[in-house]
């Protein structure tokens, strides 16, 4: 299922804001038709610690300035921070160690992988 154009600029902005703070692999799952209860997630790459505290504030900056609620935090940890913006977008920072370790890709490997091309600077 395609999200509705507020959803995918939700989306967009959660990636971009990830992308600013040189988060890598950042990856979008659609969910909705493998799942009863989640939409969507966001999961990117951060190393440990500074990058991933700058990773979160910047998208849930952005998040909120694109109309989603203040998401609940899990975490943090040296590994991963999720972040819940209620019960439609979540957003994993994971290093890359926890990323390959939990394989979300994996686990929703029935989640269509919705595509947000990085955006030439200036644009």
């Amino acid at each position: 299922m395609t999200p509705d154009s507020q959803t995918r600029q939700q989306l967009r902005a959660i990636v971009d804001a990830a992308r600013e703070r040189r988060a890598e692999d950042v990856t979008v799952l659609d969910l909705t038709g493998v799942s009863s209860t989640l939409e969507y997630f966001v999961i990117c790459t951060a190393t440990a610690g500074l990058q991933l505290n700058a990773v979160q504030e910047n998208v849930r900056q952005k998040a909120q300035e694109a109309g989603l609620p203040r998401p609940s935090v899990e975490g943090p940890s040296e590994r991963w921070l999720l972040l819940a913006f209620g019960g439609s977008v979540v957003v994993h920072i994971m290093t890359k160690d926890a990323r390959e370790y939990y394989d979300l890709e994996g686990l929703w490997s029935d989640a269509e992988r919705l595509d947000f091309p990085e955006e030439p600077r200036g644009a």
